[in-house]
């Protein structure tokens, strides 16, 4: 279960990685858009940071790294959640985020709620013995 967690994550950090060059390219061009920077750095440092974690967890297989993890993920969800409100009502505008396609957006989130399951699951599989 922690390999099929990392194989998402790294799924889901691929689609991230995606919106936020199609996000820095239109804004590069000297659109404002409704995502604020610190919030979409946030998003990409602690998840960046999470994954650190999770394949330190996989490598030595110490519980509390795997919690970590799961800790660092909510912070991340909600930053996730954050970008998902400022995205939906911007799509139909001229703002950066309008050029993010809708199926990575969708597949990013669904992936993203994957991998916190997973990783949760993990965790706890991890903390009994």
């Amino acid at each position: 279960m922690g390999t099929t967690a990392l194989v998402t994550w790294i799924v889901t950090a691929l689609g991230g990685l995606f919106m936020l060059g199609v996000w820095l390219s239109r804004r590069r061009d000297g659109a404002s858009g409704r995502f604020p920077v610190p919030v979409v750095s946030g998003h990409f440092l602690l998840a960046a940071a999470g994954l650190v974690v999770w394949i330190a967890y996989l490598v030595t297989g110490a519980p509390a790294l795997a919690w970590a993890a799961l800790v660092i993920l909510v912070p991340v969800a909600l930053l996730g959640f954050v970008l998902l409100a400022r995205w939906i009502p911007a799509r139909r505008t001229a703002a950066p985020e309008a050029g993010i396609p809708v199926a990575v957006v969708v597949g990013h989130g669904l992936l993203a709620v994957a991998t916190l399951v997973l990783v949760l699951l993990t965790a706890v599989a991890s903390a009994g013995g």
